[in-house]
């Protein structure tokens, strides 16, 4: 069992949730709700990784909330 962080966002123009997993080229996709998205997700690593467990070029650390007047 392998583990990925996806950040997620919600698309302005659709509405859409839209994910990806940083430095995991082509592991992104979209729902129309957080469920489908993941099950999206899920799909696409699973076909990503049939060639391999991937060597990530990042590393999720987290989120940073910047403040400015």
């Amino acid at each position: 069992m392998h583990a990925f962080d996806a950040v997620v966002e919600r698309c302005a123009e659709t509405g859409y949730y839209v994910g990806h997993v940083p430095g995991f080229p082509g592991a992104h996709s979209q729902g129309e709700t957080l469920d489908e998205l993941r099950a999206n997700m899920e799909e696409v690593i699973m076909l990503l990784m049939e060639d391999g467990y991937p060597t990530l070029q990042s590393e999720f650390v987290g989120l940073q909330r910047i403040r400015v007047a």
